[in-house]
């Protein structure tokens, strides 16, 4: 009987630990950043390529995708703060959804004007930025330091003033 109380201890220890970690050193999800993402040309985006965290810039990711109604939704809160924020703050907003098959470029171009974005938009087809981020569904939107330590994410729709307070904290 002992022998499952010290393991039991031991685990509930290397949780405490871990939540310890992630407070004194970030979230701890960003190993594999900064990665690059391929860009679209579309309202305050270029075609090219935009590593993510933006260096030396505090960053907003906003992960989406053309099909998710949040994600619509989340596009109101995004505009604002971009509109707020975005003289100090990059923002960039990645869509995971592969071109072809009924979806293209001009589909998501087409999206994002009718959503006002205003601000870099990526293409992620591989998902390596939701795997970095650790996103489990979508909306899902991530804030970086200037360091490019993530110091906050949130699956689902995130309520504005949340979000401004998180940006707020990254400046």
């Amino acid at each position: 009987m002992r022998r499952r109380e010290l393991l039991a201890g031991l685990g509930g220890l290397g949780v405490v630990g871990g939540a310890g970690y992630v407070a004194l050193n970030g979230i701890g999800l960003d190993d594999g950043l900064p990665l690059t993402v391929r860009t679209l040309d579309a309202p305050g985006s270029t075609a090219g390529e935009r590593s993510l965290p933006v260096p030396d810039t505090p960053t907003v990711l906003d992960l989406f995708a053309t099909w998710c109604a949040p994600c619509s939704e989340q596009m109101e809160s995004l505009t604002a703060l971009h509109e707020e924020f975005g003289d100090r703050v990059a923002f960039v907003s990645v869509t995971n959804e592969r071109f072809g098959g009924g979806l293209s470029a001009a589909d998501v171009r087409e999206w994002w004007v009718d959503h006002d974005g205003a601000w870099t938009v990526g293409h992620d087809p591989e998902s390596d930025l939701m795997r970095e981020l650790g996103a489990g569904g979508l909306p899902f939107l991530a804030v970086a330091d200037a360091d490019g330590t993530v110091t906050w994410t949130h699956r689902g729709l995130a309520a504005e003033s949340a979000l401004r307070e998180e940006i707020r904290a990254v400046l």
